[in-house]
């Protein structure tokens, strides 16, 4: 009990702290590097139009690379609205969300939940089995890549195995799950899962660049 009240209490408040002081940090940043002038025209409809369309075009590959990136487009999809799902979708998640925020909506139904965690893992492994095989992902892997996917990982895990109540006492694996959240809480701004913050901004960015330099977008 004294690790769980230590993970819903000092633990929780201190992960959050970094996050939102980590995220603020991040941001900050971003809007004050310095940045080129591009003096050129826009072109192809404009640079906020280009901006626009990158936004949403980037959502699939183009055409000549479709097949070759197929596979790998599928896991990370099904990653990310696994994790979508059980994060929204859980009814203690919800709980947790309306306790900071005052919004609550209607939880899914719970074999639902415990089927997009089992999905959500099952793509994570295979990814990572990808990684480790493909020569070229492999090369331009690093630390981030791989802590990134750890520390997503662990909360899904440890989430199944609390519900499941395999491997420990509920109250432990409970604990667990809240302190890998609380891990991931803390990581998240400084690697590369801070790209979920960024990157319709970093899109909307690179539509401008390459509107103004007249590329496809």
């Amino acid at each position: 009990m004294e690790l769980l009240d230590f993970a819903r209490g000092p633990g929780l408040q201190i992960a959050v702290l970094i996050f939102v002081a980590g995220l603020v940090w991040r941001l900050v940043h971003l809007f004050l590097a310095a940045k080129k002038s591009d003096i050129s025209e826009a072109r192809m409809g404009g640079a906020r139009a280009g901006g626009l369309k990158t936004i949403f075009s980037r959502f699939r590959h183009h055409e000549p690379f479709r097949e070759r990136t197929r596979n790998g487009s599928v896991l990370a999809y099904t990653m990310h609205i696994g994790l979508v799902i059980v994060v929204l979708g859980s009814a203690p998640h919800i709980l947790f969300i309306e306790s900071f925020t005052g919004l609550d909506w209607t939880p899914l139904p719970t074999l639902v939940i415990h089927l997009a965690a089992a999905v959500t893992v099952a793509a994570l492994l295979v990814g990572l089995g990808r990684r480790l095989r493909h020569p070229v992902l492999r090369m331009i892997s690093n630390f981030d890549d791989y802590f990134s996917w750890l520390i997503t990982t662990l909360p899904v895990v440890t989430g199944l195995l609390t519900v499941a109540h395999v491997g420990g006492r509920y109250e432990t694996l409970l604990a667990l799950h809240i302190l890998s959240f609380e891990a991931f809480l803390i990581w998240f701004p400084f690697g590369k899962l801070m790209h979920s913050i960024i990157v319709f901004g970093s899109r909307y960015t690179t539509g401008i660049t390459f509107t103004r330099r007249g590329a496809k977008v």
